[in-house]
């Protein structure tokens, strides 16, 4: 069988379009995920996606950017450095009230497994919150959610945000070593921070998150935590993006909600230990309850978010939120359809 030289140069021009398609594809769809504190057990269905390969199986090319503090992943978005925020679910609405739309699509965080504890070095007399008045409160990053929970427990007894002072201490190493030096009277931190400075026993917790019972109490309903969301203009443009991305976390929540302590310190980096193993599987264990277990945002929790945020912030108390627009569970839904399991 014999082809003309117009044939030939037909079939080589769909061969280079055939072999140039994929990379074309993959550009498409990366995307870039801008998290505050990514060996979190906050962020953990984020770094189980990455390191199970569920983000590659929906055909993404993510990149995990890590930030000091969830505000300054907020940053990233609003600066055009991410695309979407692994952050706190509360964002979505302080965000509304500066006129910037943004929607959390999947959950990672039934609560916000945040712990308010006092230093056991510099208050070894402690015995109320009011004696935190004039004191340094170490919070991951000025403005994150850390800084929320903190206004919230001292404002249930009457110590105003202006009667202490907020430092930034991260909520990693840093956050330790500012402990066990002293430079902090108290602090809001995550484990495995919290688990790391109780084996020392220096500090004493007066608020714990990470029991959704105390959370619902404290918060007088679901307090929801880490979400991805994003943009509304950047939900609406890339659905298909935004589908892939929620069924990776989703098989992430549930692979996290089964998964032993020896599965879960095969998959993540040796880093996350902070030096000790037996602490992070302690605090995994801790956490793990917090965790949601299929992406979806719960009825009320946007009502308590912010109720919460009113609570600190006394200017949003007259503005009026459309607690409908700040997030969307139809993609999760979609997500528990396509893994059940």
């Amino acid at each position: 069988m014999s082809f003309t030289r117009r044939q030939i140069l037909s079939a080589a021009a769909a061969a280079a379009f055939t072999m140039s398609a994929p990379a074309v594809f993959a550009a498409d769809r990366r995307v870039r995920i801008a998290v505050g504190g990514k060996a979190l057990y906050y962020y953990l269905p984020i770094s189980i996606a990455e390191r199970l390969g569920y983000f590659k199986d929906e055909g993404l090319d993510v990149q995990i950017i890590d930030f000091q503090g969830g505000s300054r992943s907020l940053q990233a978005v609003v600066g055009g450095s991410a695309d979407i925020v692994s952050g706190a679910f509360e964002h979505t609405i302080s965000m509304q009230t500066r006129g910037q739309a943004m929607q959390s699509f999947v959950l990672q965080g039934r609560a916000p497994q945040v712990v308010f504890a006092v230093s056991n070095k510099t208050m070894p007399e402690y015995k109320s919150l009011t004696d935190l008045r004039g004191k340094k409160i170490g919070v991951t990053a000025p403005g994150s959610s850390s800084q929320v929970l903190a206004n919230f427990v001292l404002g249930q007894a009457g110590v105003k945000p202006s009667e202490v002072s907020f430092i930034g201490v991260g909520a990693s190493s840093a956050a330790v070593a500012a402990m066990r030096s002293g430079q902090i009277d108290a602090f809001t931190n995550l484990d495995p921070v919290i688990a790391t400075l109780e084996r020392d026993n220096l500090i004493r917790i007066v608020a714990d998150t990470r029991k959704v019972e105390e959370s619902d109490k404290i918060f007088g309903g679901p307090m929801v935590a880490g979400c991805l969301y994003a943009p509304t203009r950047y939900i609406t443009k890339n659905p298909e993006i935004i589908q892939g991305l929620t069924n990776a976390v989703v098989r992430a929540d549930k692979w996290l909600a089964k998964a032993t302590a020896e599965e879960l310190t095969a998959t993540v980096p040796e880093s996350y230990f902070l030096g000790n193993k037996a602490i992070y599987i302690d605090g995994f264990l801790k956490n793990r309850p917090a965790l949601s277990k299929d992406g979806i945002v719960p009825d009320g929790a946007p009502a308590i978010s912010l109720k919460a945020l009113q609570s600190v912030n006394p200017k949003m108390a007259g503005f009026k939120v459309d607690l409908d627009a700040v997030y969307t569970n139809k993609f999760a839904i979609e997500a528990n359809k396509r893994y059940p399991a």
